[in-house]
């Protein structure tokens, strides 16, 4: 445990977990973030576009929002949701569409009580088949309660840390001589993600950082993934990444800040009828 986090104020879910994190491959991760973002606007510039996909998310589905939310209004937020955008709509029929909003509105239920994450999340998976092909409803899920209460709740997705496989920004970060070999024996509870944040909220403390922790959070382990993305490949994701000269565009990708084209208003989010999903409702025939 590196000791950068501060002791929470909340009363723990559960006994906390020990995570043994690397500073030197932190600080490296964030030099090397603050050095490739200065190419296309610096790293303000990436925690402001989050500042504004939370403030959808929000929109969409704060305040007991998402009893309302309609069928559009739910592909603008999948649309800036990398790893499942390209599975779920193959899922999604009119009825499965239903079944999935009201199973988001159970999820996001007493939402400012974290204790009961675990089990609203487990509540949540198991609203589609347990296959490869559903392994996107977890990382919806993660990414509907990150995004629509960032203070509350980490981002929980799969590439944050899946401890079925053992892969994700926590092994990246770790304190080993043998990154690959090594088990990491830590699950992949909101107790886990809590810390996790709690500590790199410290580590970014004391390298200068002092707001919108939240985000720098989310854009550093998102770079931390972009370069195993670029050193071994991700499997699951390989298919939504090429190589490019641009050192973002793998972390644009996995926080979904690729997801308009500004001049078209499409999104990447294609349709089950082969149609690309416009933000705010329309659809256009792909090219």
């Amino acid at each position: 445990m590196l000791g950068f986090g501060q002791k929470r104020s909340e009363q723990a879910i559960q006994p906390e977990p020990e995570l043994h994190l690397s500073g030197p491959r932190l600080r490296r991760a964030f030099e090397h973030l603050v050095e490739s973002a200065e190419l296309t606007g610096g790293v303000e510039r990436y925690v402001s576009a989050l500042i504004l996909k939370a403030s959808l998310f929000e929109e969409i589905l704060g305040k007991g929002k998402a009893r309302d939310m309609n069928a559009d209004e739910f592909f603008d937020l999948a649309a800036f949701i990398t790893s499942g955008r390209r599975r779920m709509t193959s899922s999604l029929g009119k009825d499965s569409t239903e079944r999935l909003r009201l199973a988001i509105v159970d999820l996001l239920e007493g939402w400012s009580n974290v204790s009961t994450t675990d089990a609203r999340m487990q509540k949540f998976i198991a609203t589609f088949p347990q296959d490869r092909a559903h392994r996107w409803v977890r990382d919806l899920g993660a990414e509907m309660l990150h995004f629509s209460a960032p203070d509350h709740y980490p981002l929980m997705t799969r590439w944050m840390w899946d401890a079925r496989v053992g892969t994700g920004v926590l092994r990246e970060i770790w304190h080993t001589d043998a990154m690959n070999e090594t088990p990491i024996n830590v699950d992949d509870s909101f107790a886990t993600f809590a810390k996790l944040s709690e500590e790199l909220t410290g580590f970014l403390v004391e390298n200068g950082v002092f707001r919108d922790h939240a985000f720098y959070i989310d854009l550093l382990c998102a770079h931390v993934y972009a370069g195993y993305i670029n050193d071994q490949g991700g499997q699951y994701l390989r298919s939504d990444f090429t190589d490019d000269s641009d050192p973002m565009v793998h972390t644009r990708r996995m926080l979904g800040l690729d997801a308009i084209d500004t001049e078209t208003g499409r999104t990447r989010l294609k349709l089950i009828d082969g149609t690309a999903h416009v933000l705010g409702g329309e659809t256009q025939i792909l090219s």
